[in-house]
């Protein structure tokens, strides 16, 4: 079965996360492992680290992935961006190392005054030069396919399967599908004959050898709108069906699906208790999706 969480807020300390994600009920986590809206990130203390991974072995919680800042745009035009990009990219990974993470899911870019094939070459060159001065570790780069907004690159199989081929297929490079992303880029994920299509062009352009992480969200806009919306499970464009088709689907039954849907308007405090209703509404309702459809396909009991 698909291992079910969410992205939890770090406030207070990394650990809390993993106390936030245990009590809604997580088997699997997204964090930031810094402040993602800041180029600045405060150095983990060592006992911090040893005390977020003493209680993921606890809690069983796994995979944990990180997302990195928004601000990072290894496609930029601007060289001295692009530059302070690579290395806060470079920076990001090292802590994902050191805390142990799975992946580190990142935006592949904008390429703002250039041009799309330019963008996607810069893209491959800065990973390049990220993963080359982290040849030891083993925390993948999980490339997240876009909704397409202004010049984002990432929303076609195609460019992720470029910037793959440019990387010359390295082992280090996966792919994060968002299903707010997968519906407002033009794939069709509501009908069955749009599932079954999206999902076959994925699998020849870039294969699901590739696929590591899911991002469970519904969206606000609708298919082709090519805005990045996210909305509560079945409460928008996409509805449950897709949703209960990605949940039940053999091809994804061993993927952390994560979800990213909006969160309380109040922002949480620092104890472990506190947790987001949001996310446990939306975990309850994926794994009635879940749970409904097994039951419809098991054997009658005799």
């Amino acid at each position: 079965m698909p291992r079910l969480g969410a992205h939890v807020s770090i406030a207070g300390g990394l650990p809390r996360a993993v106390d936030r994600a245990e009590a809604s009920g997580c088997e699997a986590l997204q964090i930031f492992t810094k402040s993602a809206g800041q180029w600045r990130a405060r150095e983990i203390p060592p006992a911090e680290i040893a005390l977020f991974k003493r209680r993921l072995r606890q809690t069983r919680i796994r995979p944990v992935v990180a997302h990195n800042s928004y601000l990072i745009n290894v496609a930029s035009a601007d060289s001295v961006l692009r530059r302070r990009s690579i290395d806060a990219l470079r920076e990001e990974l090292d802590r994902a190392e050191a805390l142990g993470l799975d992946g580190l899911v990142m935006h592949p870019g904008s390429y703002t005054s250039g041009t799309e094939a330019g963008g996607l070459k810069l893209i491959a060159d800065g990973l390049t030069d990220v993963l080359a001065s982290c040849a030891k570790g083993r925390t993948r780069l999980l490339l997240e396919h876009t909704a397409g907004q202004g010049t984002n690159l990432g929303h076609r199989f195609e460019h992720l399967a470029e910037i793959i081929d440019l990387l010359g297929g390295s082992p280090r490079v996966g792919v994060c599908l968002d299903t707010c992303h997968l519906l407002t880029a033009g794939y069709d994920i509501c009908s069955e004959e749009g599932y079954r299509e999206t999902f076959e062009q994925f699998g020849k352009l870039v294969g699901f050898s590739r696929l590591k992480v899911f991002h469970l969200n519904d969206s606000k806009k609708p298919c082709g709108s090519r805005v990045d919306r996210h909305e509560h499970i079945g409460k928008g464009c996409l509805g449950l069906a897709p949703f209960r088709r990605i949940l039940n689907d053999p091809r994804f039954r061993n993927l952390p699906m994560l979800l990213e849907t909006p969160k309380v308007d109040t922002p949480q405090s620092r104890r472990a208790s506190d947790i987001d209703p949001f996310d446990r509404k939306n975990l309850a309702t994926l794994r009635r999706l879940l749970r409904t459809n097994q039951a419809k396909t098991s054997p009658a009991k005799r």
